[in-house]
């Protein structure tokens, strides 16, 4: 477990997976998946797991660092996961939704982003950390920005989004060099634990 001021980042487990079929249909995951708006049933979430498993299996020298984020009375938020870590690289890139949109906007995401930067760049020594968005998501640009990303590429009609039609996509990146570390971050945003 690592322990943030706002959340915690646990073991993805059977608390999380229950909430998958209310999460996976709701204006959250629309904004984790670039703008899809999908109905899924809780089987084709089932089939998706045991898929990716497979998966997962078959590209075993390509692996994922995958964590829930729960708030610190235990209430699972969302996920948070280094996918495609590159070892040899020390490159991975970052994905992340809390699925709970009462939680937006209060510093859980930042928080169990902080958590998550540390752990890779200093336990994994990792060299970089990037990851993608669409155009339109404001709050994940304000928050690459606010922790300390940097856009490096943008990818013309990258995502066909519901109700925008073709919409750019945006990486962003962080080197290890560029991380002034966890506490600086927290003092820096001001990042206060809930009392």
């Amino acid at each position: 477990m690592l322990e943030g001021l706002l959340v915690d980042l646990v073991p993805y487990g059977k608390r999380f997976l229950d909430q998958e079929h209310r999460w996976h249909n709701s204006e959250a995951w629309f904004w984790a998946t670039a703008g899809e708006w999908v109905i899924v049933s809780r089987d084709a979430i089932n089939r998706y797991r045991a898929e990716e498993a497979e998966r997962r299996a078959e590209r075993h020298n390509i692996p994922s660092v995958y964590f829930g984020i729960q708030t610190k009375d235990g209430k699972p938020l969302g996920d948070i996961a280094m996918n495609w870590v590159l070892p040899y690289h020390r490159l991975a890139m970052l994905g992340a939704c809390i699925s709970e949109p009462e939680y937006w906007g209060g510093g859980y995401g930042t928080d169990a982003l902080l958590l998550i930067l540390d752990y890779a760049f200093n336990w994994l020594d990792m060299h970089k950390i990037w990851l993608g968005t669409m155009d339109i998501n404001e709050r994940v640009k304000r928050q690459m920005i606010k922790v300390g990303f940097v856009l490096e590429a943008r990818e013309r009609s990258f995502h066909m989004v519901d109700g925008h039609g073709w919409v750019d996509g945006l990486l962003y990146g962080m080197l290890r060099d560029e991380w002034p570390g966890r506490e600086a971050m927290i003092n820096k945003l001001g990042l206060k634990a809930r009392t």
